[in-house]
């Protein structure tokens, strides 16, 4: 009897679909209150997951998901520097 791992799966803020954990990119705020792009996964903090495309981001901030998700208010500044951050100009 072979046993089946269960890949993990994540609901996107922007387009609202499940997808594999390893496809989506996760935005965490720190204990402390800083929100930055957790890249591997596993900083400490509370966390929510965007695929990784601009049209996704842009929809979650529009919906304003990310107040929902981090259960505050999620500054204007930091979202523009959370985009930058995931989306350079130059891509």
């Amino acid at each position: 009897m072979t046993v089946r791992k269960k890949t993990p799966e994540r609901l996107c803020l922007g387009c609202q679909e499940v997808r594999p954990k390893k496809e989506m990119v996760r935005i965490v705020r720190s204990p402390e209150g800083v929100f930055s792009v957790d890249v591997t996964g596993k900083k400490p903090g509370r966390g929510a997951y965007v695929c990784h495309k601009p049209e996704c981001f842009d929809a979650a901030v529009k919906r304003r998901q990310f107040a929902k998700s981090f259960q505050g208010p999620v500054s204007a500044e930091v979202l523009k520097a959370l985009r930058e951050e995931l989306f350079p100009e130059g891509q």
